[in-house]
């Protein structure tokens, strides 16, 4: 396995919510990401992990690899992929997401 890999692997099963995004939770550098922090926001996640894919190339493209999904930003709850922006919309429609959220122990 390749250090980027690892280091995914380590990152989603060592934190509660990851988001794999382009920028950052205050600045994020595409629509998609910016809604996927508008959307745990909404959903009173204090606490989640970012990882801004524009600094590392080797961590966007294998993020794609590990989740064999090719669009940025993926969210991982509890080490376990979730989807992108559009299927986190989805899952915040129904209520799925918070309690996903609320299981993992990342709410307020």
């Amino acid at each position: 396995m390749s250090d980027v890999q690892d280091f995914i692997r380590r990152t989603v099963t060592e934190n509660p919510v990851v988001l794999f995004m382009k920028g950052t939770a205050q600045f994020p550098q595409c629509g998609f990401s910016g809604r996927a922090i508008q959307l745990l926001k909404a959903n009173g996640v204090r606490r989640v992990t970012t990882v801004n894919v524009l600094e590392d190339d080797e961590v966007r493209q294998g993020i794609k690899e590990y989740s064999n999904w090719p669009t940025i930003p993926q969210l991982y709850i509890k080490g376990e992929f979730i989807g992108g922006s559009d299927i986190m919309s989805e899952l915040h429609e129904t209520g799925e997401l918070k309690q996903l959220l609320a299981d993992a122990g990342a709410l307020s």
